[in-house]
């Protein structure tokens, strides 16, 4: 919502129309920053903390930013194909979704803190 309450004044308020092809590649942008972000820098998202979860490389170190590239590249085409790369983990010997095997990362669980 606030990435678009940026663009409303260029745009003299009104809603984005599917001519303005820009807007949904804005968009896009905006989400790879916000993923790519948080990945490298703790490796969660708001969302990943509640889960208890961190993306790391499989050797469980952090990602880097072409890491974080590949992985949300790679998600979008998992998306494009229906949601097959994110079902791949059901059938993955080491339950890796596509995104996860082009990257080279996976979401780990944290310890619990006692």
């Amino acid at each position: 919502m606030v990435a678009t309450a940026l663009l409303l004044p260029l745009n003299a308020g009104r809603a984005f129309t599917a001519q303005q092809f820009f807007f949904p590649l804005y968009l896009l942008l905006v989400s790879f920053f916000f993923y790519a972000w948080f990945w490298t820098h703790g490796g969660q998202t708001l969302g990943l903390r509640a889960w208890k979860t961190q993306v790391l490389t499989l050797d469980m170190k952090p990602i880097g930013w072409k890491q974080a590239s590949l992985r949300f590249i790679a998600a979008m085409l998992s998306w494009g194909f229906c949601g097959l790369g994110f079902l791949w983990i059901l059938i993955d010997k080491n339950q890796l979704s596509w995104h996860d095997r082009l990257s080279k990362t996976a979401l780990f669980f944290i310890a619990q803190d006692k």
